[in-house]
């Protein structure tokens, strides 16, 4: 399975602006039940990712305004990416080395097309385990020798 797989389904792509404020951001992660989206900056190139850990770890924690912070003084920028054509396996092993819960995808081109979560990752793997155990079940048990 790819992550194609994954975010082909999907209706949108989640992002917010550079210069947006960090209670904004707040809100639209909150309104939209996601836990970190892409940043771009005015000609719509991706610049960084905010998540909820970074409001929490560089503001909330630090005692600081949301409603005067810009998403660009707290995004994080090194940013971990893969190509919608990569296996979900090696997304897993890229949050792994990295540490990352998140992982950016761009298409060939660089153009930002979504963001990966460590659940989406498992949710895929497991349902992509769960057919390929389904089949050897039904070729075990449903039917004597080949087609």
């Amino acid at each position: 399975m790819t992550v194609l797989c994954l975010i082909g389904s999907r209706s949108g792509v989640f992002s917010i602006r550079e210069d947006a404020t960090v209670h904004d951001a707040a809100r639209y992660l909150r309104e939209r039940r996601v836990r970190a989206v892409g940043v771009l900056d005015i000609l719509d190139q991706l610049v960084g990712v905010v998540s909820q850990s970074d409001i929490s770890d560089k503001v909330a924690a630090e005692n600081r305004c949301p409603a005067w912070m810009r998403v660009s003084e707290i995004m994080s920028t090194g940013l971990v990416t893969v190509t919608p054509d990569q296996s979900l396996n090696d997304c897993l092993r890229l949050m792994q080395q990295n540490g990352s819960y998140h992982l950016v995808v761009v298409d060939p081109s660089g153009a930002y097309r979504g963001m990966l979560s460590v659940i989406d990752l498992v949710t895929g793997i497991g349902s992509d385990e769960k057919a390929r155990a389904d089949m050897l079940e039904e070729f075990i048990f449903g039917r004597i020798g080949p087609p």
